[in-house]
């Protein structure tokens, strides 16, 4: 495996377990990455009457919008195929910054339904949207960045599959795999640490570090080309 698909993931999937935790934790329950969870913390809010319904409803809607537009422009880019990540990386970088911005501005937010915190929840959803739109079109190869319940489901299985015995071409197969998909868990698990530490210190100012690991996996990748 290329270095920079090993490298580059890792940067995503901490910036991934960053902004979940953080939106989480700013936006009164609000998953941004893992949005389908947000079925459940709507059906908490609604039960006991606490803000940010319509601002986790509209989550998933938001998040399926840009995931379509991701795809699209991807066909539209044609001959800058080469280019398309780093693009589909600074529009992140952008949705990250403007995300930052209103929490910063605007933030802390008591109700995650105002018009401002709407705002920073879909700006937040929009740039996981496109991290995971472009893990799937330009990074297949490595596990998701995102979402760790798959990757873990298959961690476990390959680790059930060492334990009972393989050949050792098979073996030898299989621990590249089961290396990166532990890195890209452990990144994932340092990102919400990071989160939870930062929010704690800083409150909404905790959301200005995404766009900087964004910037730094857009660096990544940029040397990984040239």
């Amino acid at each position: 495996m290329n270095w920079k698909f090993l490298n580059l993931p890792i940067v995503l999937s901490i910036n991934a377990g960053y902004v979940d935790t953080a939106g989480f934790l700013s936006l009164h329950g609000l998953f941004t990455s893992h949005v389908t969870g947000n079925f459940v913390t709507l059906a908490a809010s609604l039960l006991h009457g606490t803000s940010g319904a319509v601002t986790k409803l509209m989550a998933l809607p938001v998040f399926c919008l840009a995931i379509f537009a991701a795809r699209l422009a991807h066909y539209r880019l044609g001959r800058l195929q080469s280019s398309a990540l780093s693009i589909f990386l600074l529009i992140e970088i952008a949705a990250l910054t403007i995300a930052a911005f209103l929490a910063f501005q605007f933030g802390p937010f008591p109700d995650a339904d105002l018009p401002m915190a709407f705002a920073t929840g879909m700006s937040l959803v929009v740039a996981m949207a496109l991290q995971n739109g472009l893990h799937r079109m330009h990074l297949s190869s490595a596990p998701p960045s995102t979402i760790m319940t798959g990757t873990t489901t298959q961690l476990m299985l390959d680790l059930a599959d060492v334990v009972q015995g393989l050949p050792p071409e098979a073996r030898q197969k299989l621990n590249p795999r089961l290396a990166s998909m532990l890195l890209s868990v452990v990144a994932f698990a340092l990102g919400c640490a990071l989160a939870a530490l930062f929010f704690a210190l800083y409150g909404n100012g905790s959301l200005v570090l995404p766009p900087v690991f964004t910037i730094a996996a857009l660096l990544l990748h940029l040397s990984a080309s040239s």
